[in-house]
């Protein structure tokens, strides 16, 4: 009786300590915040307009091409990825996947003017400008008609290590998905990144298990929820790519996620049997030593 009077109190204590500690500490390392928003009901976008891919055409290949390629209508890049860095900080996206990987009310904010609809207009002050201009001055017709043109364009479907590649990988690396041929550094040197964002972005191989699938949820969609007055800027993924993207940190940074928790209960079940095994155990061979 008294070794169950013990394992009460340690239960007790274990219970108190657990429940009366690690809820404050997780909410000061993590603090709530909204849910993620992948209507982007902030942002001034399509405000309802259809676009024309045809008129749309037009447009993107004489107002975007000449920084952006677009690989998927023939238009390769200008310069290389290091040239590209140096001169505008950052790696330009190539703007065959856009109209898949990003919300089109997003996408149509971000073209009438980058630095507001990323959330990093803080950044740019001082004389600082976004290396990407802003289009406000084109007619909201020509604006939808652009976001069509890259909609129609885009594929239908795409791997997740793709959707990584393009929405992801011009500031950040993931060397564990291929540590040998070193194909995920990022696309942006060093040296220029760290200089356009004040800091080398982190690598995040194993960014899955330190933050978890909740907290990448809403701090890709909007970092500033977590960090204000980062640098990293709201990249405006629609659901399912951002769903794609957290899909393929599991894939490289935790890779036996699914294995893990299958065998998590059976763990616990063998501990319940053990310890009852070793409680009848002692109760039959021990008892007379107290």
């Amino acid at each position: 009786m008294r070794e169950l009077k013990i394992l009460a109190v340690v239960v007790a204590l274990t219970l108190i300590t657990y429940w009366g500690v690690e809820p404050f500490a997780h909410s000061q390392m993590h603090p709530h915040v909204e849910k993620a928003d992948f209507k982007f009901t902030d942002v001034d976008g399509l405000n309802g307009l259809e676009g024309n891919a045809a008129n749309g055409e037009t447009l993107v290949t004489s107002n975007c091409t000449a920084c952006h390629s677009i690989e998927a209508k023939g238009f390769p890049q200008v310069m290389d990825n290091a040239s590209s860095a140096a001169a505008y900080g950052v790696t330009p996206p190539d703007l065959s996947t856009a109209g898949k990987l990003y919300n089109a009310d997003y996408l149509a904010a971000f073209i009438k003017d980058p630095a507001t609809a990323s959330k990093v207009s803080h950044k740019f002050v001082d004389g600082r400008v976004h290396p990407m201009p802003g289009y406000s001055w084109m007619q909201p017709q020509e604006i939808a008609d652009m976001v069509a043109y890259l909609q129609s364009i885009a594929p239908k479907e795409m791997s997740n290590k793709e959707v990584f590649t393009d929405a992801c990988q011009r500031c950040h690396a993931i060397k564990y998905a291929d540590m040998q041929k070193g194909t995920m550094a990022s696309f942006t040197p060093d040296e220029n990144i760290k200089s356009y964002m004040g800091k080398i972005p982190p690598d995040l191989s194993q960014f899955i298990k330190s933050r978890g699938h909740e907290y990448l949820t809403t701090f890709v969609n909007d970092p500033q929820k977590h960090l204000e007055g980062t640098a990293m800027p709201r990249v405006g993924l629609t659901e399912d790519s951002q769903n794609q993207v957290i899909s393929y940190l599991e894939e490289v940074g935790d890779s036996k996620k699914a294995q893990r928790e299958e065998l998590g209960p059976k763990f616990l079940i063998y501990m319940v049997i053990f310890a009852i095994f070793a409680f009848l155990w002692k109760a039959s061979k021990w008892r007379e030593v107290h």
